[in-house]
C-alpha cells in the first residue's frame, strides 16, 4: 500500500467512523477497488491505526465532555460523571467479551467478502430509517438500554453495519433524545478502540515494518482530520433528523456492492 492508498483509506475512515454509513464496510469497499491485497491480519492492523486515530478526534471534538467524566471520576463520588462512565463500561461488555472469545473467527469477514458487506449496509439502511421514524424525546441513557446499545455496537464489528448507525439508531428506538444518543454513541468507543490497541501492542500484533511505517502515518493523519470534522458535522445532523439521505446512500451503496461481487 503506497502513501496515496493510505491518505485515501484514512480519509474514507475518518468520514465514515462518524457518518452512519460503516467505516469498516467502506474500508473493504476501498480496498477492493484500489486492489488491495492485504491479508486479513494486515488488513486489521490497518485498520486498527485509522480507527485510533479517530479516536483522538473524539476525544478533541468531546474534549468538555472529557474533561468533566475525569474530575467528576476523581471526585470519588456517585456523582452524574460516574455513572455515565458506568454506563459506558457496560456498553464495552458485548463488544470486548466478542473481541476476546471470537476475534480469529471476524478476521474472515474482513477477506475481501464484499457481498456480506453489501447485506449488512442495506441492513444499516433499514435502521436508519426506522431511526428517523422515531418521535422526538428528552429521555437520556439508562444502565439497560446502555447493554443494548452496546450489543448493537458488538454486531457493528461485522463490515457494512455502521457502528455509529446501529448505536445512534438503537439508543433512538429506545426513545433516547438524539443529541444523547449520538454523545452517548461517540463517546461510548473511544475506551475499546483504546483497549484494542493496547491489547495488540501488548501482544505483539502491531508491528510497524519499514516500508509501510510512512503509509500508516499519513494514512493515521488523513483520518484524524477528517474525523474532526464528520464527528463535528454528524452530531448537526442527528439533531435535525436527517438519517434517512444516510439510509438511502446506504441502500444503494449495498445494491451495488452485491452486483459487484456477482458480477464485477
Amino acid at each position: 500500500m503506497d502513501i496515496i492508498d493510505a491518505i485515501i483509506l484514512g480519509i474514507i475512515q475518518g468520514l465514515t467512523e462518524f457518518l452512519p454509513v460503516s467505516s469498516s464496510g467502506h474500508l473493504e469497499l476501498g480496498k477492493a477497488i484500489l486492489g488491495s491485497n492485504s491479508l486479513p491480519e494486515e488488513s486489521l492492523l490497518f485498520t486498527v491505526v485509522l480507527h485510533f486515530a479517530t479516536a483522538l478526534s473524539t476525544i478533541v471534538v468531546f474534549r468538555k465532555d472529557v474533561w468533566d467524566i475525569i474530575k467528576g471520576l476523581f471526585q470519588f463520588t456517585w456523582n452524574e460523571q460516574t455513572q455515565f462512565s458506568l454506563k459506558i463500561i457496560i456498553s464495552m461488555i458485548p463488544a470486548a467479551l466478542i473481541g476476546f472469545f471470537l476475534e480469529d473467527f471476524m478476521e474472515v469477514f474482513f477477506d475481501g467478502a464484499i457481498i456480506i458487506v453489501g447485506i449488512m449496509l442495506i441492513i444499516t439502511a433499514i435502521l436508519l430509517y426506522l431511526a428517523d421514524l422515531a418521535k422526538t424525546t428528552d429521555k437520556g441513557v439508562s444502565y439497560r438500554s446502555a447493554f443494548v446499545i452496546g450489543m448493537a455496537q458488538a454486531v457493528a464489528m461485522l463490515p457494512g453495519i455502521s457502528r455509529s448507525g446501529a448505536t445512534i439508531s438503537t439508543a433512538v428506538l429506545l426513545g433516547i433524545d438524539k443529541s444523547k444518543s449520538a454523545r452517548f454513541s461517540f463517546l461510548m468507543v473511544v475506551p475499546l478502540i483504546i483497549g484494542k490497541v493496547a491489547k495488540d501492542i501488548l501482544s505483539g500484533d502491531i508491528n510497524f515494518e519499514g516500508g509501510e511505517t510512512a503509509a500508516m502515518g499519513a494514512g493515521f493523519a488523513a483520518a484524524f482530520i477528517a474525523g474532526l470534522a464528520a464527528c463535528t458535522w454528524m452530531l448537526k445532523i442527528v439533531r435535525q433528523s436527517k438519517l434517512t439521505y444516510f439510509a438511502i446512500y446506504c441502500l444503494i451503496v449495498g445494491l451495488i456492492a452485491i452486483a459487484w461481487s456477482i458480477w464485477g
